[in-house]
């Protein structure tokens, strides 16, 4: 049974992509006045989404830094500044990425190296956006799970599980971000990773000898990866 928390993260950013493609075929026809094009298609909304989507998978430090930096900028465009707030804009700017600070300082003291997986221990299903995260997993019938990355990553140690009668599966997304496993020596990687412009690479090789694997233990790593990278080591 799958993290529904999590999984709806993952649609919810797929939802989100679909928008801005649909937005951006709608500004193309000059089916959009031109005064919401230059507001919406920007960079400081840009800031302002991906800041949505940090806070959401629980960055809250990043995404609300984030938010207020491109509502921030974003006044500028949409209401006549004097000139005398100008003068003391960025002073405002660094008080308020302080306060951010302040209002997120308990979260961000809580450790989020190592925490465990959920369901279990047999299932994950994760999303990570602008930051990182360290998984031990000792599950005694190991399932797979789900991870996507965007501009972050995740690493799971895997060394103390053992794989379910049927094996694994493990579906990677990694968008400018990046998935690691560390795994046993006798398991059997099977790569189904489509990639651009990133790579899958198993390193046991170089840390492990005199180790066959065992075809009885099979680990299926697919999804995608693109300016990304998915890794497989031992140690």
């Amino acid at each position: 049974m799958e993290n529904k928390s999590v999984s709806n993260k993952r649609v919810l950013f797929g939802l989100f992509l679909i928008v801005v493609g649909v937005f951006w075929i709608l500004v193309k026809l000059n089916l959009i006045p031109h005064v919401w094009t230059d507001v919406l298609i920007s960079w400081q909304m840009l800031l302002i989404g991906i800041g949505v989507f940090s806070f959401i998978a629980g960055n809250r430090t990043a995404g609300t830094i984030l938010m207020f930096i491109g509502g921030f900028f974003l006044i500028d465009e949409l209401v006549v500044i004097p000139y005398q707030v100008r003068q003391i804009g960025w002073p405002v700017l660094i008080i308020g990425v302080g306060v951010a600070l302040l209002i997120t300082h308990r979260q961000r003291n809580q450790p989020p190296q190592i925490e465990p997986s959920s369901q279990g221990m047999d299932y994950f299903d994760d999303f990570v956006i602008f930051g990182g995260r360290e998984i031990f997993i000792n599950s005694k019938n190991f399932l797979g799970g789900k991870i996507t990355s965007i501009f972050g990553g995740a690493e799971y140690d895997l060394r103390q599980s053992s794989l379910s009668e049927n094996g694994a599966i493990i579906d990677c997304v990694a968008i400018f971000g990046g998935s690691g496993f560390k795994v046993p020596p006798d398991w059997t990687i099977k790569n189904e990773v489509t990639t651009i412009f990133g790579a899958f690479t198993d390193k046991r090789g170089a840390s492990v000898h005199d180790v066959s694997c065992d075809p009885a233990k099979t680990l299926i790593i697919k999804g995608f990866s693109a300016f990304g990278g998915v890794e497989v080591k031992y140690n």
